[in-house]
């Protein structure tokens, strides 16, 4: 309704006064041609008509003015929350959909929008839009260079158009115009958003319905799209700096790990000295090893170890996975020693592999210092046992000295070994021979005793065994020499050396007779065993350089000879006139004037006592030499010879009837 503030003023009111009225009221600009329509229709005079019409023209440039303020108050109002939404800048979007509400409300259009660039597709994206509805519009990807926005970003100008359709000034695409079209707009205006000299996207506002936009509305939303620029630029160096705060972050925890990790490799590598310094061995080194990286570490030999994993680590030189465990080879010069093998650590640090890695080589110089040692060892007992065989008048006081200095007694009974491979002459005999030697050379170290190469074989001086049995010691020795090289090793033992030191020239006999029981039991067949010259029954006689005649009828008949001492049985004249009378038991109890019963009871007692193959060709031949040889030993000695307990009895004992 018109508003009239003085609708019966006085005619001498002054002109300025209805107009003044009607700005304090904020009314309409056609309510400021009332006053003077109503004084012409009281018939003013023409003075009063001209005064009016000049208020009122000054009161409308008032009120025009006014305006323009109250608009700037309302921008400027309206960029100051936008500045105080980028101080307290949290989320870029909420920042940016601010910008383009307060857009879309101060230039009054229906819709407001934001493109940004996207270099990396080389197109253009709808990232916010306000008053829209249609999908298609809101999703949005455009061309670089297409449509309104396209012409924005080319020549980083505003650009204003009144009809978008019938616009020829920019490119039209299919897709942008089913896009405009959809959202039904008609009226655009586009202010390019700058970040330095270049264009990063488009800030749009638009009606549905021609517009021609204001200057004042241009300037207003560049200002906001100088916010939304704004915007972008610090949200990125707020992404750039929590980006490098999180990296520095990241540093900052690795540096703390590789802190640690070097901590422990600085760790293992003072223990790893002071062991090396202190004569630690492998054992230590693995304990060491295995504190610091906290898990189980062991070193194994080859034939213990992976395979696979042994070649690989020894063909990369590195610590390689096998399975959950890490797996480091040590060697040295081309020779794998054995591995470092770290227990139930599937995950490892570079800096703990390397750690691994640094323990394996110290193993192997442990290793190889050790080796070098025994080898010097080993070159010195080689010496003195060669010295013994060659050089039967050292004399025994330095002999004694040298032997105490690698823990030999020679002073104590001891037994010659000689030791030799029996497999067929290969590519490889001289490798068996050299860890023949070698197997040897552990051996005699482990036992107190000397080794030395001979004859294409080994020969070893040890001590005698707590039963005094020589055949013992190279039955033994054979086994563990074969088990050690995985081919067959025959060994033939000398009977006992009383004290070599005194006698170096017994050590020489007692090789020779050694060598002759090897031979033996490769002749009869019994390659990879061990014997003695008691153990070939009278081939011993032949064999050893005693010729123990007494020893060889105790071991053969001394069980009988007991027996008949103790019972007052006949049982070896029994034995002797059966074998007289060719084994017949009919002609044997002729020759004894006996029942054949009592020649079979007889036979059925010496069978218990000498064991069920007494009978054999082979036993029965020694029989009858023990037999001979006794009745030779008693018709020398004039009498019945005294037999001592405890000879061969073939398995049967010695039960009394």
């Amino acid at each position: 309704m018109p508003t009239d503030p003085s609708p019966s003023a006085p005619a001498t009111e002054p002109a300025e006064a209805p107009f003044l009225a009607l700005l304090a009221a904020d009314a309409p600009a056609e309510d400021y041609e009332r006053p003077v329509l109503r004084a012409r229709a009281e018939g003013a005079a023409p003075g009063r008509l001209a005064a009016l019409e000049q208020a009122k023209r000054q009161a409308l440039r008032i009120r025009t003015e006014l305006e323009g303020r109250r608009r700037r108050e309302a921008e400027l109002s309206a960029l100051y929350a936008t500045a105080h939404d980028l101080a307290g800048l949290r989320d870029l979007d909420a920042v940016l959909r601010a910008i383009v509400r307060r857009a879309r409300s101060l230039l009054g259009t229906e819709v407001a929008y934001l493109t940004l660039n996207d270099p990396a597709a080389d197109d253009t994206y709808m990232r916010v839009t306000d008053g829209s509805v249609s999908a298609r519009f809101q999703q949005l990807r455009l061309g670089m260079g297409e449509g309104l926005g396209g012409l924005v970003a080319q020549t980083a100008r505003p650009y204003v158009t009144d009809s978008y359709f019938h616009d020829e000034r920019f490119r039209h695409t299919g897709t942008i115009d089913a896009g405009v079209r959809d959202e039904g707009l008609v009226a655009i205006l586009g202010v390019p958003l700058m970040l330095g000299s270049g264009v990063i996207g488009v800030l749009f506002a638009a009606d549905r319905r021609e517009r021609v936009f204001e200057p004042g509305q241009i300037a207003l939303l560049a200002a906001h799209a100088a916010h939304a620029a704004v915007a972008l630029d610090t949200a990125r160096l707020l992404a750039e700096t929590r980006k490098a705060l999180t990296e520095l972050e990241a540093a900052n925890e690795i540096i703390r790990d590789r802190s640690a990790v070097i901590e422990r490799a600085s760790d293992v590598h003072d223990r790893l000295t002071e062991l090396v310094l202190r004569g630690g061995g492998v054992r230590d080194v693995a304990a060491a090893v295995a504190e610091v990286l906290h898990g189980e570490v062991e070193f194994t030999e080859p034939a213990d170890t992976p395979a696979d994993a042994l070649d690989r680590s020894r063909a990369d030189g590195h610590a390689v996975r096998a399975g959950a465990d890490w797996v480091a080879a040590v060697s040295a010069g081309g020779e794998v020693l054995g591995a470092l093998v770290l227990r139930g650590h599937p995950a490892l640090d570079p800096v703990d592999q390397r750690t691994l890695e640094r323990a394996a080589v110290v193993t192997s110089l442990l290793l190889l210092a050790r080796r070098t040692a025994g080898e010097a060892e080993q070159r010195v007992r080689g010496e003195l046992l060669d010295d013994l065989l060659d050089a039967a008048g050292r004399d025994p006081r330095l002999l004694r000295e040298r032997a105490a200095r690698v823990g030999a007694d020679l002073d104590a009974p001891q037994v010659v070994l000689a030791a030799r491979v029996d497999a067929p002459e290969g590519p490889d005999a001289a490798g068996d021979r050299r860890r023949l030697w070698s197997a040897a050379s552990h051996l005699a170290a482990t036992r107190h005793g000397l080794a030395a190469v001979r004859d294409g074989g080994a020969v070893l001086l040890l001590p005698l065994g707590p039963d005094g049995d020589p055949a013992r010691q190279a039955r033994e020795t054979a086994a563990r020499l074969g088990a050690a090289l995985h081919v067959p090793v025959t060994v033939g033992a000398s009977a006992p050396v009383p004290a070599p030191a005194g006698r170096p020239a017994a050590v020489t006999d007692a090789y020779a007779e050694a060598r002759r029981c090897r031979e033996a039991l490769r002749v009869l067949g019994r390659a990879g065993q061990g014997a003695a010259a008691a153990d070939f029954g009278f081939l011993g006689l032949l064999l050893a350089d005693s010729r123990d005649v007494d020893g060889f009828v105790r071991r053969t008949l001394g069980v009988v000879a007991d027996y008949d001492a103790r019972r007052g049985t006949e049982l070896l004249r029994t034995l002797r006139a059966y074998f007289a009378c060719g084994m017949s038991p009919g002609r044997t109890k002729d020759a004894l004037h006996v029942h054949v019963n009592t020649v079979a009871q007889r036979l059925e007692r010496v069978g218990r006592l000498l064991g069920p193959d007494w009978q054999s060709p082979a036993r029965a031949l020694e029989l009858q030499l023990a037999l001979r040889l006794h009745q030779l030993s008693s018709a020398v000695g004039h009498g019945t010879e005294r037999w001592p307990r405890g000879g061969r009895g073939g398995g049967a004992g010695e039960t009394e009837e």
